[in-house]
């Protein structure tokens, strides 16, 4: 094992601590490691990060579920339009861009260089929701009709699918807002979603690439390891003052994609 593959699974380990602390952010990180530091390219690396992120999401559920901080009925009714939507992007939507999307003159924009500048703008949106200070859940008293919800789903499930995450940077806030759930429980009740999408993501992504399953497994159960050690920890930090500290190392880790990709 050389020193690049240590890092690689140091790596997996921070993943799962990342989301037992703070319920998403594994893909934000999986992704750029497995892309820049392992050198997958991008459509093998979200299809990965979709394997890991929801086989730790599932310990992850697990852990929160015996804490009382889990909403089935909720989390399944955002599940089932957004597990759709994820499958159909990675089974059809991914395998069908084409490899080279714009030429100008020498410059071309290749579908791998979009789908990280892509993955990259929606860290940044993640990263200013994690910044952002304040409970937006005070401004809303009643849960929405649930065809909302299933468009909703719809939305997020084709994003995280383009961009092999789980989502759970976009569900939490969606949870607190639409679904009028606190926030700790919205921390758990999105590991669900995260866990369904995911998975079936990634059964979209087994039919059309070859899997390398002894390195995703022992990956996968380093960062299984570290969700376990994360939601521990999370009883003694503030998740708070932790999610704002991460928000600006995504928006940091965003700007670093963006200036790789595009300069």
């Amino acid at each position: 094992m050389d020193s690049i593959q240590i890092l690689g699974y140091l790596g997996a380990l921070i993943v799962g601590l990342v989301l037992g602390l703070i319920g998403g952010g594994g893909s934000i990180l999986t992704v750029p490691l497995l892309v820049y530091l392992l050198g997958y390219n991008p459509v093998m690396a979200t299809a990965y990060s979709l394997f890991v992120v929801g086989v730790s999401s599932m310990v992850g559920t697990y852990q929160k579920y015996k804490k009382g901080l889990v909403d089935f009925k909720v989390g399944l009714a955002f599940s089932f339009p957004s597990f759709l939507a994820v499958y159909l992007s990675r089974r059809f939507v991914v395998p069908g861009i084409p490899e080279t999307l714009v030429s100008f003159g020498n410059y071309e924009l290749t579908k791998d260089m979009a789908i990280m500048v892509f993955f990259a703008a929606i860290m940044i949106i993640a990263a200013f929701s994690m910044i952002k200070k304040g409970n937006p859940q005070e401004q809303f008293t009643a849960k929405q009709p649930y065809y909302k919800t299933f468009i909703q789903g719809l939305t997020i499930g084709t994003i995280t699918g383009l961009i092999g995450a789980g989502g759970g940077f976009l569900y939490v806030p969606a949870l607190v807002l639409w679904a009028n759930i606190p926030m700790k429980k919205a921390v758990g009740t999105s590991l669900i979603i995260v866990t369904i999408n995911s998975l079936i993501g990634f059964l979209g992504d087994v039919q059309t690439l070859n899997i390398e399953w002894d390195f995703l497994l022992i990956f996968t159960l380093i960062s299984v390891l570290g969700i376990v050690i994360g939601v521990f920890f999370s009883k003694f930090i503030s998740g708070e003052k932790l999610k704002k500290s991460f928000g600006y190392f995504v928006l940091i880790m965003a700007t670093y994609i963006i200036y790789k990709e595009l300069y």
